[in-house]
């Protein structure tokens, strides 16, 4: 097998509607660089992106399987506003970290009546497609250290 790759990208992520939603370009944001086979990104992206070089342009859809997976309902669940003890203001949008059995879990909130506090555990970008403009800034070998931590460094 081929030594893995620190590949160096920016990018710019839009939805299906043509919404920017992040972006490297965007002044004082470097190059996103990731390990090649350590899940640093989504799947079909990193698939896209195999095999690729410095120079290299590509424009990629992800679906939802590739990308953040879909949409579970069983994650968007009222929980008692007495599990915001201590938050004064709480609003749709914020988001929150929640205990659970498998560790921390990032929730936000949806919906907010007088008793319960609806909130939702997928991903934001669940469910939806995912468009990348991609330009490949830099392909290089990973070091021993960055293979053994999963990361780069």
């Amino acid at each position: 097998m081929a030594q893995p790759r620190v590949v160096t990208i920016h990018y710019t992520l839009t939805n299906d509607q043509g919404e920017q939603l992040d972006s490297s370009r965007v002044e004082g944001r470097e190059p996103l660089a990731y390990l090649e086979g350590a899940q640093n990104i989504i799947g079909g992206l990193e698939s896209a992106l195999n095999e690729k070089n410095a120079g290299d342009q590509v424009k990629v859809s992800v679906d939802p399987a590739e990308g953040y997976g879909e949409v579970n309902e069983e994650l968007i669940q009222p929980v008692p506003r007495s599990a915001f003890e201590g938050v004064d203001a709480i609003e749709p949008g914020m988001q929150f970290q929640a205990q659970t059995p498998g560790g921390p879990q990032v929730v936000r909130v949806v919906e907010v009546s007088d008793e319960t506090v609806t909130i939702d555990a997928n991903h934001p970008l669940a469910g939806q497609t995912l468009h990348f403009d991609v330009e490949v800034v830099e392909a290089r070998e990973a070091t021993d250290e960055e293979q053994e931590h999963g990361h780069v460094h």
